[in-house]
């Protein structure tokens, strides 16, 4: 059953899991399907305002959700809209930004418009 309602649970019977098989007994796994999120290209950006955040020394994705949007598991959202999945190739000093508002950046996950 989806966690959320909307992923697609896949049966994997490929072959380079084939070790992983014979270890557990099994002959496929199941899993759920990548989430697909929407192109943030130019045109979704001007639909929603942003706040700069300049990155500091101890700053993650969801230190930055917490503080912004009150909901340390909204980090994910700052991190697709700043095309960046980890903090990994952040730099102290280099900007960030924060989509806002929230409801319209939902919004637009969830349907691919506002």
């Amino acid at each position: 059953m989806p966690r959320h309602g909307s992923e697609y649970l896949i049966e994997n019977e490929e072959e380079i899991y084939e070790e992983f098989f014979e270890e557990r007994g099994v002959n496929k796994i199941l899993h759920y399907r990548s989430p697909r999120w929407p192109v943030l290209d130019a045109k979704a950006r001007r639909n929603f305002t942003s706040t700069k955040h300049v990155w500091k020394f101890g700053d993650k994705w969801w230190k930055l959700a917490n503080e912004y949007y009150g909901d340390p598991k909204l980090w994910w959202i700052i991190a697709w809209y700043n095309q960046s999945p980890t903090e990994a190739n952040l730099k102290q000093g280099q900007i960030v930004y924060i989509p806002q508002p929230l409801n319209s950046v939902l919004s637009f996950f969830n349907y691919g418009s506002i």
